[in-house]
């Protein structure tokens, strides 16, 4: 049987130091390791790791992926059964602090969800499924607070009211799927504070949400912090975020701690090239690269000496206007007239029919050589557009126009005629990607399906150049997807898109659920392949920032609708429809926070 909690594994606290001096969490020299399966070899998550979070404060931690911010957050849960540990996490409660790493399962019951919240990256995963959600909040509150089945539901629908859950009744009897990526958030932000932790860790908690509902989510995290005085671990890649939540930032690089700081002073003066990159290659709002600075950049520039930022060009608003207008005067390569797509609602017997109008009278032109931006909430109809235009999903009205011929009309096989010449680049490479199939003949199969070159061994040479071209490796080929980080599987997606040679690419939300380093690394790349084919592109995307960097002229929808539609310049310094102000105040902004990196 295992010892107590707070005989063996509690350390006291010397006399000198009060309890109220001591912080709410200390990690000393964490090492995290796992072994190799296949032979046996240690690899080391994170190295030498030491901070502190203390009563009522909000701690960033920040990085990209693989740099161990989640391991760290896990390793404070003690979630990671497989793993290696060395140093300690010391958590103060009582009269003492407790060594979490040393404490056995049983003992680490009486501090997940009670003392130490989590809100985890993907809510619909960490969510029960075949579960309702209230019912899910509910199990918490029984289990650590032992209330009765009333008690918890009351107690349930309070936290839904304080989470600003909308219907909180109805999202109690709701399961995960039936519920928006926001208010899934929101259920997993009332189940970790269900208890009245002391310390909430949410790791990523807005990852791949837009805008408007991750301003949301910040703000509600914040408000809860203050009305409840609890400390909060927030994880996330985006420094931008960042700076909109906490008092004190870690940088996290390749498992060790590269830099610490009060958020002000680091984000005005960082000192790691690391730092610098990461502040760098977030999209400006208020300038436009010909090519975003990246990571890389930073950390080979500070190997030799040079300044990172001195073989950027910047493009001014009159040469993107003037490309815009020269591409925009030519024939329409594509033109949509009245699109709609609509769904029909359950309804009682003797109702007339009702529908959802998920894409409602949209009608706009794209030009050869053009990237026309598409930006909205989720639910605003983006994807439903995209994949009407590709007849992925069938219109139920209007024309679309490629080339003069309406793609409504042309049966099945003269539709597959046209496919390799219209591409889609999906929001999850993961999922559009065959597990089972290589990297290079996933790229490959396309090629053979539509007859392009001889034999397959011209197409295999196809392939091994497009993935060069993608800074990709030949080797890489034979690799599985899941050998691959997400950058580099959304650089094989975009590889497979360009196989067939197309005349327009439908980029849906293809770089949202990427760090902001592998972001700019991949928005750099289709801005050179785009130069390199000529290819048009339709950019989906709900952040406005990375669309303004990659559009001529960008398209605003809200629920169904066209809101407004502008060169992007003009959009952006002068935007006509309230909602479009809104999308716009809710972009992350550290304006206010850093200079000029070139100016130090």
């Amino acid at each position: 049987m295992s010892p107590p909690v707070g005989r063996m594994r509690r350390m006291r606290i010397t006399k000198t130091m009060k309890m109220s001096e001591i912080p709410l969490l200390s990690v000393e020299n964490l090492r995290v390791s796992f072994r190799s399966r296949e032979d046996g070899t240690r690899f080391s998550a994170v190295r030498d790791l030491s901070f502190s979070i203390g009563e009522g404060e909000i701690l960033g931690i920040v990085g990209e992926s693989g740099s161990g911010k989640s391991v760290t957050a896990l390793s404070v849960m003690n979630l990671l059964h497989q793993a290696e540990y060395q140093g300690k996490i010391l958590f103060r409660h009582g009269e003492g602090q407790t060594d979490l790493l040393q404490c056995s399962d049983r003992e680490m019951r009486a501090f997940r969800g009670n003392r130490i919240g989590m809100v985890f990256q993907e809510p619909m995963t960490s969510l029960n499924p075949s579960m309702r959600c209230g019912k899910q909040v509910a199990e918490t509150l029984r289990l650590h607070l032992g209330l009765s089945r009333a008690e918890a539901r009351q107690e349930v629908l309070r936290l839904f009211g304080e989470v600003l859950l909308p219907d909180p009744e109805k999202v109690y009897r709701a399961y995960p799927h039936e519920i928006s990526g926001g208010q899934k958030q929101r259920v997993m932000i009332a189940m970790a504070i269900a208890c009245k932790p002391r310390l909430v860790i949410a790791d990523e908690p807005t990852t791949a949400l837009d805008v408007t509902v991750q301003k949301t989510i910040l703000e509600l995290l914040k408000s809860l912090q203050r009305k409840h005085g609890m400390s909060v671990m927030f994880i996330s890649h985006d420094l931008g975020v960042v700076a909109n939540i906490a008092e004190r930032v870690v940088v996290m690089y390749r498992g060790k701690k590269v830099e610490e700081g009060p958020i002000e002073s680091l984000f005005r003066n960082p000192r790691h090239p690391y730092t610098k990159g990461l502040l760098a290659c977030r999209v400006p709002l208020d300038k436009r690269y010909r090519r975003l600075p990246t990571v890389p950049d930073f950390l080979k520039a500070e190997e030799a000496g040079e300044d990172p930022l001195r073989h950027l060009q910047l493009v001014s608003e009159a040469q993107w206007r003037e490309e815009a207008e020269r591409l925009c005067a030519t024939p329409p390569l594509l033109e949509v007239r009245h699109l709609g797509k609509h769904y029909p609602l359950p309804r009682k017997w003797g109702e007339k029919k009702r529908y959802f109008r998920a894409v409602d009278d949209v009608s706009f032109t794209l030009h050869e050589g053009e990237t026309l931006g598409l930006v909205g909430e989720s639910g605003c109809g983006k994807t439903t557009l995209g994949r009407c235009l590709l007849r992925l999903i069938e219109p139920t009205q209007g024309e679309v126009l490629y080339k003069g011929r309406d793609l409504c009309r042309l049966s099945s096989g003269e539709m597959r005629a046209l496919r390799k010449e219209l591409q889609l680049v999906f929001q999850d490479p993961y999922a559009s990607l065959n597990p089972r199939q290589t990297v290079g003949m996933a790229i490959l199969e396309p090629m053979r399906l539509h007859g392009l070159c001889a034999n397959d061994k011209e197409r295999r040479e196809k392939v091994l150049a497009l993935l060069e071209q993608v800074h990709l490796r030949p080797e890489d080929f034979r690799r599985y997807p899941h050998e691959f980080s997400g950058g580099q599987r959304q650089r094989v997606c975009i590889a497979r898109a360009l196989s067939l040679q197309p005349r327009l690419i439908i980029c849906d939300e293809s770089v949202s659920a990427l760090d902001v380093s592998i972001q700019a690394q991949v928005l750099n790349l289709l801005k050179e392949l785009k130069e390199t084919y000529g290819f048009s592109c339709l950019f989906i995307s709900h952040d406005l920032s990375v669309v303004k960097f990659m559009s001529h002229r960008v398209l605003v929808m809200r629920q169904g609708l066209l809101e407004e539609m502008q060169y992007a310049d003009v959009l952006y310094r002068n935007p006509q429809s309230g909602y479009t102000r809104q999308l716009l105040e809710a972009v992350p902004d550290i304006s206010f926070l850093s200079k000029p990196l070139s100016d130090e």
